[in-house]
């Protein structure tokens, strides 16, 4: 089966750890739904946070929805001057029969503006 990887990102309004849970646990069930697939098509997950988040680890919403036994792990954007504030970013790698071109990213919560090409 073939291996994707599915981009996504969402924003908060404040550097709060349940806000975070909040927005990323629905950023990876969108993710999920908008491709059909379900934890167990689940790889690995990178996750993200801007350098303003350090509320707590975006990882740890995942394991709340059903990615306990998925390899998570998280990482700090890089500082850049301008770059849009408290953001998660994910790289979800999946098992799918989709076509590279079928595969839908999903942007939430304002991230759109990163992807306006990607984002639904």
């Amino acid at each position: 089966m073939p291996v994707r990887a599915i981009r996504g990102a969402t924003c908060l309004t404040a550097d709060d750890k349940s806000e975070m849970n909040e927005a990323v646990a629905e950023l990876l069930l969108d993710m999920l739904t908008a491709n059909g697939l379900t934890p167990d098509d689940v790889i690995s997950v990178l996750l993200t946070s801007t350098p303003d988040l350090v509320c707590g680890f975006p990882a740890a919403a995942a394991r709340g929805v059903g990615f306990a036994e998925v390899p998570l792990i998280c990482a700090q954007e890089i500082d850049v001057d301008g770059a849009l504030a408290r953001t998660v970013r994910v790289m979800m790698h999946v098992e799918t029969d989709l076509a590279r071109s079928a595969v839908t990213h999903v942007f939430t919560r304002g991230a759109q503006v990163l992807r306006e090409d990607l984002a639904r």
